[in-house]
C-alpha cells in the first residue's frame, strides 16, 4: 500500500465513521466531540475525539488511538479486514469516476498485502462445515471436559488459510453472522462481525409459572458450553457477549427486551468485575454466579476442576472394588 493511502485512511473523519454507525455525539465543538462510550454503558460521556488530529481517546479506560485501531476494536477486524472497510468507506468518498470500482479493487487487493506482511497474515475464510474433526473435538472432551453431544449444536467447522497455510477452528456464531474462533492450542481470533449470541431465547418464561426468568450472561462462549455440560438442561435463556467489550451491546439488547434480570457467569478478573458492575450501575439486578467459583479463573476452569475430581472418586471406587474380591480369594485359600 502507498503511504498516501494508508495516510488517506487514517484522515477518514472518525466523527464521520460513528456517525455512519449510528452513533453521535453527545457534545459538540470546532475542536472535539464527546460521546458516550460505544464500548460500554456510559451514563457520563467519556469518549473524546480531537477532530483537529483525528484521533480518540475512552478515559474510562484510558485507551485511545486512530481510526484504524478503532474500527479493529468495533468491528472485532483483524488489520487487514479494518483496511478494507475503511478504504471502501475513503474512496466512496474520493473517487467519482467511471473507473471507481477498479481503482477500489486495486487498492483493497493491495492494503491486503500490505496488512499481510505487516501483520502476520489475513485469515481468509475457506469453509463451514456442521462437523467437527476429531482433534477439535478431543480438544472440547479432553482438555475443556464439555458434552460434546449437547455442545454440537452451536458450533461449527470454520476452515481458513493465511498465506497458503490452511487451518480448522471451532466457530461460534453470533447474531451478526460472524464468529468467535477456538483452535486445540491457544489461537483466539473472531471472523467479523463481532456481536453477542443471544441462545435459548424461547425460554423467557418458566413453563411452570410463566415468569420472566432470569438472562444468564455469558463472557465467552467455552463458559456457556461449562453450564451445558454441568446441568442436565438449561431453562432460561442465555446471552453470550463473545467479549467484555461487547457489554454496552449486550446491555442494549437486554434493555430492548425489557429484560432486568441477570445472572452473571463472568471471569474472576478485573474485567469481568468491572463488566458486572456495568450492569449493575445500568439498572439490573445482577446475581453474580462468580462468588460460585471465586478461586477458579472463569467458570469453564471451576467445571473442569469438577469434572476431573470426578474422576479422581470414580477411579479409586473402580480401584478398590477390583482390589476388595482378590483379598477375599486370598483369606479362604489359607483357611484351606
Amino acid at each position: 500500500m502507498k503511504e498516501e493511502d494508508l495516510s488517506r485512511i487514517k484522515r477518514y473523519p472518525i466523527v464521520e465513521y460513528l456517525e455512519r454507525k449510528g452513533i453521535k455525539p453527545v457534545r459538540s465543538t470546532p475542536a472535539y466531540a464527546l460521546y458516550r462510550s460505544p464500548f460500554r454503558e456510559d451514563a457520563h460521556p467519556s469518549f473524546k475525539v480531537d477532530t483537529e488530529k483525528n484521533l480518540w481517546i475512552d478515559y474510562g479506560e484510558g485507551k485511545g488511538g486512530s481510526i484504524i485501531d478503532l474500527c479493529m476494536r468495533l468491528e472485532g477486524c483483524t488489520l487487514s479486514e479494518t483496511i478494507r472497510h475503511l478504504g471502501r468507506n475513503t474512496l466512496d468518498d474520493t473517487v467519482h469516476s467511471p473507473y471507481k470500482e477498479s481503482v477500489q479493487d486495486t487498492f483493497m487487493q493491495e492494503s491486503i498485502r500490505q496488512a499481510a506482511s505487516t501483520n502476520g497474515g489475513a485469515r481468509r475464510l475457506t469453509g463451514i462445515s456442521d462437523t467437527l474433526p476429531l482433534h477439535l473435538q478431543k480438544y472440547l472432551t479432553e482438555e475443556r471436559c464439555i458434552n460434546i453431544e449437547k455442545a454440537t449444536p452451536f458450533l461449527r467447522c470454520i476452515s481458513y488459510e493465511v498465506r497458503d497455510h490452511h487451518y480448522q477452528a471451532i466457530g461460534f456464531a453470533n447474531q451478526s453472522g460472524g464468529y468467535e474462533l477456538r483452535d486445540n492450542g491457544s489461537f483466539k481470533g473472531t471472523i467479523a462481525p463481532k456481536d453477542i449470541t443471544p441462545i435459548f431465547i424461547d425460554k423467557l418464561r418458566d413453563k411452570d409459572t410463566d415468569k420472566i426468568q432470569p438472562v444468564c450472561v455469558f463472557e465467552g462462549f467455552m463458559d456457556f458450553l461449562s453450564l451445558l455440560s454441568m446441568k442436565e438442561e438449561v431453562t432460561s435463556v442465555c446471552l453470550v457477549m463473545n467479549s467484555v467489550s461487547n457489554v454496552a451491546r449486550a446491555i442494549r439488547y437486554l434493555n430492548d427486551r425489557h429484560l432486568t434480570n441477570i445472572r452473571a457467569f463472568l471471569d474472576n478478573d478485573d474485567a469481568g468485575k468491572r463488566a458486572t458492575n456495568d450492569f449493575i450501575r445500568a439498572g439490573f439486578k445482577v446475581e453474580d454466579m462468580s462468588v460460585h467459583y471465586g478461586n477458579f479463573k472463569d467458570l469453564n476452569e471451576y467445571h473442569i476442576h469438577r469434572v476431573r475430581e470426578q474422576q479422581k472418586s470414580l477411579s479409586l471406587t473402580m480401584s478398590q472394588t477390583q482390589t476388595n474380591p482378590i483379598k477375599v480369594k486370598q483369606v479362604k485359600h489359607k483357611m484351606r
